[in-house]
């Protein structure tokens, strides 16, 4: 299974995650907060840092940014898509030019 989903830069504000079609997006708590590790440390790695705007924790949650509901306080860093393949528990992720 894979969570796929194209990165969207917000002005002033961060970035959001729009999930592509037929994509995965986790329910389960555990699986929530794996991903959202996941996708940190790949944003990092491919140059994403923290926006200077605070994140509203009331709003800004995992699982909103997740199904492409929040923008989160990340300064864009190389355009293109989040792909993260679900195997066994431990998402891996990665930003590529495209959703392939």
């Amino acid at each position: 299974m894979k969570y796929v989903a194209r990165i969207v830069e917000v002005p002033e504000h961060g970035i959001k995650l729009e999930p592509v079609d037929g994509t995965t997006v986790p329910q389960q708590p555990t699986e929530v907060n794996l991903l959202g590790m996941a996708i940190a440390l790949a944003l990092g790695a491919a140059g994403y840092r923290h926006h200077a705007e605070r994140r509203d924790p009331e709003l800004q949650t995992l699982d909103a940014l997740i199904a492409g509901e929040a923008v989160m306080p990340w300064k864009p860093g190389a355009p293109g898509y989040l792909v993260c393949e679900l195997a066994d528990g431990r998402p891996a992720c990665e930003v590529r030019p495209s959703a392939e």
